[in-house]
């Protein structure tokens, strides 16, 4: 599969477990729900990270997209 665009590889991605990293160094993990224009996305099941391990639980999240800095499989 080639992706072209941004929105290629986050469609890609939807259902499927992603790493994101914040601005303010904080990290997250969940799976993609869903995604707007502004990458602005939904996790389910998300997690804050701290270290490589879960610092806490937190489940349904809306994070704004101009806080991302990147999302990674």
């Amino acid at each position: 599969m080639t992706l072209a665009r941004p929105f290629d590889f986050l469609n890609s991605a939807i259902g499927k477990p992603v790493l994101v990293r914040l601005k303010g160094n904080k990290q997250l993990r969940g799976n993609l729900k869903v995604f707007d224009q502004h990458m602005n996305i939904v996790l389910e099941e998300a997690e804050e990270l701290e270290d490589e391990k879960v610092k806490s639980k937190i489940g349904n999240v809306i994070v704004r997209g101009d806080n991302i800095l990147y999302i990674s499989p």
